[in-house]
C-alpha cells in the first residue's frame, strides 16, 4: 500500500508539473511571442533560479558551519579543544552515510557529471542528484573540509536549468545549452563574477564549443544570477586589498617565472592527485570500509586544523590576511603543503567538494612565498599583494586548465585593473605549461580515465552520426594502370572527372593521377606520351576509405593531406565509389538543417497530428506516421532508410500504454541501431516528394 500511494504522489506531482508547463506553452502560443524574446525570457528565469538556489548554497555552508563550530563546539566544550578534531570526522561519516543510502547518485560528482549530461545525456541532470550534491559538498566543507564550493554549484545551477528545461519542455539541444549556461551562471552567482561564469561555462562545461546562441544564453544567465547573489549577498569583492601595483615594466619577466613555476607546481598536485586516487580506487577501498577510510581522512584534516585553523573550509579570510597583512612564512608554507595533501585525500576517499578555492588558496600561498623570496634573498622591491593574485590566477588556470575564466575570475573578485598584464601572463604561460605535459585538458583526462571520449564540438557530433555510405557517389573513374598515357588523355577530355584512379589485373587500385600529374607531361607530350603508361606517372599514396567508416574520420583524412576524394570499399573490398570533401561538406548540412529543424519545431514534433503534417518550408514537410509492420526488429541501419526513402527520422514517439485512453508516450531520438517496435510512431521530415512515395509504399 506504502508503494501505491508514493506511486500516486508521484502522478500527482508529474500532473501537476505538466499542468504549469502547458500553462507556459499556451502562454507563449497565445501571446505569439518571437523565438528570440522567448529564448531571452528563458534564459533570465534559468539565470535568477540558479542566482537563488547559488544563495541558498552559500547559506546552507554558512548555517553548517555555525553548526558544527559554534554550537555542536559549545556542546562538547567540556572535552576540550579535542572537540575541534571530531568535527571534521563526523562530517566524513555524514557523508559516507550519504554513499551507502545512494550509490549511484552519490557517483556523479561536481562539473564532470555536467559535462556528461551535456554531451551525451541531453542535459539531463535527475532532480535528485541535485539536491544531494547540494547537501552533501555543504556538510563537507560546513564540517571543516578543506575544499571549495565551486564544482557543487556548478552542479546545482545545471541540475536547476536542466529541471526548468524539463519543465519547458525543452528540445534536447535548448536542454543542453541551459544547463550549461545554469552551471556558468552558477560559477557567476558564487564567485560574484558574470564574465567568469560564462567563460567557465564555454571553456568547461561547453568544451570550448562556441555557438552564438549558446553566448546569448550564458550572458543572460550569468548576469541575472549575479545580480540575484549581490541583492542577497552584497556587493563587496570576495577580495579586499589596498593596492597591487605592478612595479616597473623591466621586471615583468619575475611574473612570466611565477607562471612557469605555478605550471610546474599545477602538474605536481595534479600528478599527486592522481596517485592518491589511484590508491584509493585500487587498493584501499577494496581491503577497508569506506567509512572507516573517510573517518582517518576526517582525522587528518581535524588534527591539521586544531594546529592551524586556517586550513578548515574554503580559506577566503586567509587569503584576505596574505593580501592586507604581514604572514609569518612559516605558516605559509605549513599551509600550503596541508592543502596541497589533504584536498585529493579528501575527494579520493569519497568526499565532496571542488578544487577551485584550494587552487585559489594554494596559488595565494605560492605567490606569497615567491614575493618574499624576491625580497629577502634577491633584493627586488615588489609588492607582496599583487604577487599573490597573480599566483591565484596561475593556479586556478594550471590546476583546472581553464586559462580565460581564470583572468576573468580573478579579475572580477578583485575588481582592479591594474594587474591585468601580469595576471595574464602567468595564467597562460602556467595553463600552457599543464596542457603541453597532459596533452590536453585536465578535464579531458578525466573524461578520458571514466572512459568517456566526448568532443569537443557540435561538429564533430554531427559528422561521427553520418556513414560514408550514406553520403559517398556511386561512380568512380578507373583506368588500367598499363594504359597508354595518350588514350589516358582522350578518356580524361571525354570524362566529367578530374582525378582517375589506376588499377592492377586484379582490379585493385594502386595509384591516383590528378592534374597535378598530367600537367607536367603536357610540355612534352609529343616526347613523353608514347613511351609512358597511366601507371608511371600516377601516384602510389592513394588513400581507400570503408563504407563503414564515418563522416568525421574522412574529415580529418581531407584535413591531413592534398587530396580532396578518396575511393570507397565495400565489406569485401570491392570499390564501390568515392567520397569527396563536397560530398562531407553537404551531408553535414543537410544534417545540420535536420537539427535546426527538430529544434524550430520541437513543439509541433510533440503535438503533430498523423492525419496532417507541418509545412517546413515549399515542397518540404513533417509528417507522423505509424510504423510499417515490415520495419518491426529492424534499425534503421538495417533499412539504410536515408538512401532507400530520401527522407530523415527526427524522433520516434514510442507508446508507453496502448490500453490508457490518453496513451503516454516517451520520445525517442534513434540512434541508427534503433529496432523499431509495433508501438512506434515516426516523425518524418523530407520533400513532399519523397513523403508522398513513402506513403504509397506502405499506407
Amino acid at each position: 500500500m506504502d508503494k501505491l500511494k508514493i506511486w500516486k504522489s508521484g502522478k500527482i506531482i508529474t500532473g501537476y508539473f505538466s499542468s504549469i508547463r502547458y500553462s507556459i506553452q499556451g502562454f507563449f502560443a497565445k501571446n505569439e511571442y518571437p523565438e528570440y524574446t522567448i529564448f531571452s525570457i528563458l534564459a533570465i528565469i534559468t539565470g535568477a533560479s540558479v542566482g537563488l538556489a547559488a544563495v541558498l548554497f552559500h547559506k546552507l555552508i554558512q548555517f553548517l558551519e555555525y553548526f558544527f563550530f559554534d554550537l555542536v563546539l559549545n556542546k562538547f566544550a567540556f572535552i576540550g579543544l579535542g572537540a575541534v578534531i571530531a568535527i571534521p570526522i563526523i562530517g566524513m561519516l555524514i557523508q559516507s552515510l550519504m554513499i551507502v543510502l545512494f550509490p549511484k547518485t552519490a557517483k556523479r560528482k561536481g562539473v564532470i557529471d555536467v559535462i556528461k549530461a551535456v554531451s551525451t545525456r541531453g542535459g539531463y541532470i535527475p532532480f535528485r542528484t541535485t539536491l544531494f550534491h547540494a547537501l552533501a559538498p555543504a556538510i563537507s566543507i560546513g564540517s571543516g573540509g578543506t575544499v571549495g564550493p565551486e564544482g557543487p554549484a556548478a552542479q546545482i545551477g545545471g541540475g536547476v536549468a536542466s529541471k526548468l528545461g524539463q519543465l519547458f519542455d525543452l528540445s534536447d539541444q535548448r536542454k543542453r545549452m541551459f544547463t550549461a549556461a545554469g552551471a556558468g551562471a552558477a560559477i557567476s552567482a558564487v564567485f560574484n563574477t558574470p564574465l567568469g561564469g560564462i567563460f567557465f561555462a564555454l571553456e568547461v562545461v561547453l568544451l570550448n564549443d562556441f555557438h552564438t546562441a549558446t553566448f546569448s544564453a550564458l550572458i543572460l544567465a550569468s548576469v541575472t544570477a549575479s545580480v540575484i547573489s549581490r541583492i542577497f549577498l552584497g556587493d563587496n569583492p570576495t577580495f579586499q586589498f589596498l593596492d597591487a601595483g605592478v612595479g616597473p615594466y623591466e621586471n615583468f619577466y619575475l611574473f612570466l617565472i611565477l607562471g612557469i613555476l605555478a605550471g610546474i607546481f599545477s602538474l605536481l598536485f595534479i600528478r599527486y592527485s592522481s596517485i592518491i586516487s589511484d590508491l584509493f580506487r585500487k587498493h584501499l577501498k577494496a581491503k577497508y570500509p569506506q567509512w572507516a577510510l573517510m573517518s582517518v581522512v576526517g582525522l587528518m584534516v581535524g588534527v591539521s586544523g586544531y594546529f592551524f585553523s586556517e586550513i578548515f573550509g574554503i580559506g577566503y579570510e586567509t587569503i584576505n590576511k596574505l593580501l592586507n597583512e604581514g604572514v609569518a612564512w612559516q605558516l605559509v608554507v605549513t599551509l600550503l603543503i596541508l592543502k596541497f595533501i589533504l584536498v585529493p585525500l579528501i575527494l579520493s576517499s569519497g568526499g565532496f567538494g571542488g578544487i577551485f578555492a584550494p587552487s585559489l588558496f594554494m596559488g595565494a600561498t605560492f605567490g606569497y612565498l615567491f614575493a618574499l623570496i624576491l625580497q629577502s634573498l634577491f633584493g627586488v622591491e615588489v609588492s607582496t599583494t599583487t604577487f599573490v593574485l597573480v599566483g591565484m590566477g596561475a593556479m586556478l588556470g594550471g590546476i583546472n586548465s581553464i586559462p580565460i575564466s581564470a583572468i576573468m575570475i580573478i579579475f572580477e573578485m578583485t575588481k582592479d585593473y591594474a594587474f591585468i598584464l601580469p595576471l595574464m601572463l602567468a595564467v597562460v604561460m602556467s595553463s600552457m605549461i599543464v596542457q603541453w605535459k597532459l596533452k590536453g585538458t585536465i578535464t579531458a583526462k578525466h573524461l578520458e580515465e571514466e572512459g568517456f571520449e566526448i568532443s569537443s564540438g557540435r561538429d564533430t557530433a554531427v559528422l561521427k552520426s553520418l556513414t560514408v555510405a550514406e553520403s559517398m557517389k556511386r561512380d568512380i573513374f578507373i583506368v588500367k594502370a598499363n594504359l597508354p598515357v595518350p588514350s589516358l588523355i582522350s578518356q580524361l577530355v571525354e570524362n566529367p572527372h578530374n582525378v582517375v584512379y589506376t588499377a592492377d589485373s586484379n582490379e585493385k587500385i594502386i595509384g591516383v593521377i590528378t592534374d597535378n600529374e598530367i600537367m607536367p607531361i603536357i610540355t612534352e607530350y609529343d616526347t613523353l606520351s608514347k613511351m609512358l603508361v597511366a601507371n608511371d606517372i600516377a601516384r602510389s599514396d592513394v588513400i581507400i576509405v570503408n563504407e563503414s567508416d564515418n563522416l568525421d574520420f574522412v574529415f580529418k583524412l581531407l584535413g591531413k593531406g592534398s587530396s580532396h576524394q578518396f575511393p570507397v570499399k565495400s565489406e569485401d573490398g570491392k570499390i564501390t565509389g568515392i567520397i569527396r570533401r563536397q560530398d562531407v561538406i553537404s551531408a553535414y548540412n543537410k544534417a545540420t538543417m535536420k537539427m535546426n529543424v527538430k529544434d524550430s519545431f520541437a513543439t509541433e514534433l510533440r503535438t503533430l497530428n498523423q492525419s496532417k503534417g507541418s509545412k517546413v518550408a515549399d515542397g518540404y514537410s513533417i509528417i507522423e506516421k505509424a510504423v510499417p509492420r515490415e520495419f518491426i526488429g529492424k534499425s534503421i541501419v538495417d533499412l539504410k532508410f536515408r538512401n532507400n526513402y530520401g527522407l530523415e527520422i527526427l524522433m520516434v514517439k514510442h507508446k508507453l500504454s496502448v490500453l490508457a485512453e490518453e496513451a503516454n508516450e516517451r520520445i525517442i531520438i534513434p540512434s541508427t541501431e534503433y529496432k523499431f517496435t509495433s508501438n512506434d510512431l515516426l516523425v518524418l521530415f523530407g520533400s513532399d516528394e519523397n513523403i508522398e512515395k513513402f506513403k504509397k509504399m506502405y499506407f
